[in-house]
């Protein structure tokens, strides 16, 4: 490291920002390079190891990666930020384990009984022994969203307490005029739609999958819902009895037998004139729950800055440690165990790659770096929701959120793909570090999936707090045209949230290298530069940055109402 820092001096001027701020300082471009694959792998391999047995939440195996993550920070010299329990911040999850058997439909033409796991997964909304829907009237909703930038109501006033709806997955996307087209936002997230409906009271909800509008097919909603299911414990305010999902032909039968065609119904949810359709369907399900409570935590480690007025500010890395345990009713045989390394293992290597980076700096960032491994993401970003209201300074002090989700294992790329680009100014950081790294900056190629509501930043980006959250493109050097695309779906397919995602000897870390320095030199320049990122103007979550920033008497804060 040290014939490394005495070639700073030799390297050309590098790329400086309309501030006056460099993109990167010779010490940091210098340190950058000491990023290789071999810690990644490393990490990789312990974290997604069947000893682990996947890191369900509250399992050993979730302590495990806890401890392991906690160690690796106590070895880098982060001082602990989780109070009493040193690097951990512990947290209830409660977890729901039941479902029922069969979902009926009863309407005049005669009944339908969908078959768990194959026709539909449905799951507890309420944190009790028991959740039942005793003849609940079937209400097709279109979208169920309610937004009135877009003058956009699904509900139109229609009273719906104590019923069941049924709701397209994602959100309209014919006009390009209305929402953001193609592009899906969070009101087309199931989160979104279940919050939405215990909101107007209802009993249960139901989601109509498809593979095109969940951006993923059948078998991952089948994988993500069974089994014991998270959630933070319960606030009041209104809950839904029963969260369901139905495959597209069990759904198409459903509205048939209230003489309806689905494909009518869908088309006319894409207009705002959209009216709720009563199907005259009956929807009953009974089943008990297994309530009971289990420990997590979120590991934080923090580098203080060098400045005394700056080292008061944050930049925040997150990733998240968590993954989804074993398979439930595995045959004999039969490998059980969801080892999660692409996701996201190799999430929380880069995240304590990037640490280590931070640390070979001869001198510390100006502003304080904060680490969160986070628990709980694929129950619905727990953990993230669980440091968002706890977090250790004031999220009007929070510069910015870098996070971590999933790594290229495929090889080196010409470009970079930015989820939300177009949302803050990051954009400018990001694609001149890119540029340096001889890529170019894309939008999101598969921006219908609506990956900005889906990890961590999320929680972050709704306080407020800037968010970047990027990651290889699929323009691959030395290999075909659309063959970035291809093998994405293929992963998708065959991979994702099954126990097929595990370290393998074929896997080419060297684009995860590229993205790794990317991500240290981005978090680098927020936590020099004499201002702190900010949304671009209108965006979503300006007008909650202004006045988290007004509340810490920031001078950004400037226009805040």
């Amino acid at each position: 490291m040290k014939r490394l820092l005495a070639l700073l001096f030799l390297l050309p001027a590098l790329p400086v920002l309309a501030q006056g701020v460099p993109l990167s300082t010779p010490a940091e471009k210098v340190v950058a390079q000491t990023i290789d694959a071999n810690p990644l792998r490393a990490h990789v391999r312990f974290l997604a190891h069947d000893l682990l047995e996947g890191r369900g939440p509250g399992t050993r195996g979730d302590a495990l990666a806890q401890a392991y993550i906690a160690s690796q920070f106590e070895l880098l010299g982060l001082k602990p930020v989780g109070g009493g329990d040193g690097y951990l911040q512990p947290f209830e999850l409660v977890g729901l384990s039941g479902h029922p058997d069969t979902l009926s439909f009863a309407a005049a033409s005669g009944r339908t009984d969908l078959k768990f796991h194959e026709e539909f997964i449905a799951v507890s909304g309420v944190q009790e022994p028991e959740a039942r829907l005793e003849g609940s009237e079937l209400i097709f909703v279109g979208f169920g969203i309610v937004a009135p930038e877009y003058g956009w109501d699904d509900f139109k006033g229609m009273d719906l307490r104590g019923k069941t709806l049924l709701i397209l997955n994602s959100d309209p996307a014919e006009d390009p005029a209305l929402f953001a087209g193609r592009t899906r936002l969070w009101y087309g997230r199931w989160d979104y739609k279940y919050e939405q409906a215990a909101k107007v009271g209802a009993a249960g909800a139901i989601i109509l999958h498809t593979t095109p509008s969940a951006g993923y097919p059948w078998q991952v909603v089948q994988t993500s819902w069974t089994g014991e299911q998270f959630e933070l414990p319960a606030t009041q305010g209104p809950r839904l009895q029963v969260k369901a999902w139905t495959t597209e032909e069990a759904t198409r039968r459903i509205v048939r037998m209230a003489g309806r065609d689905l494909d009518a119904l869908v088309a006319s949810a894409q207009k705002r004139d959209f009216q709720p359709v009563p199907l005259g369907v009956k929807v009953s399900t009974q089943f008990a729950n297994q309530v009971r409570r289990r420990p997590t935590a979120n590991v934080l480690g923090l580098l203080p800055g060098s400045d005394p007025k700056l080292s008061g500010e944050v930049v925040l890395y997150t990733a998240h440690h968590d993954h989804l345990g074993t398979k439930e009713g595995a045959r004999p045989g039969e490998d059980a165990i969801y080892n999660g390394a692409v996701d996201n293992a190799a999430g929380v290597a880069a995240l304590l790659t990037v640490a280590r980076t931070y640390r070979a700096l001869p001198t510390p960032p100006r502003r304080s770096i904060l680490f969160a491994a986070v628990a709980g993401e694929e129950q619905g970003l727990l953990g993230s929701q669980h440091l968002a209201t706890h977090l250790p300074v004031p999220s009007g002090r929070i510069a910015a959120n870098i996070n971590i989700d999933g790594a290229n294992i495929l090889g080196r790329t010409r470009d970079v793909a930015i989820i939300g680009l177009g949302k803050s100014n990051l954009d400018g950081i990001i694609t001149g570090l890119a540029n340096a790294q001889g890529r170019t900056v894309k939008a999101d190629q598969l921006s219908d999936r609506g990956f900005f509501y889906r990890s961590d930043q999320f929680a972050f980006a709704k306080l407020g707090i800037p968010a970047a959250y990027f990651s290889s493109g699929m323009d691959f050097i030395g290999r075909p045209e659309g063959w970035g695309k291809q093998q994405r779906e293929l992963w998708e397919a065959r991979h994702y949230h099954q126990p097929s995602d595990e370290l393998r000897p074929e896997w080419d870390l060297s684009g995860a290298v590229e993205d790794v320095r990317l991500y240290f030199l981005l978090g680098a320049h927020v936590a020099r530069a004499p201002e702190m990122p900010r949304w671009n103007k209108g965006d979503e979550f300006e007008a909650p940055r202004l006045e988290s920033l007004k509340a810490v008497g920031a001078p950004e804060a400037k226009g805040a109402k």
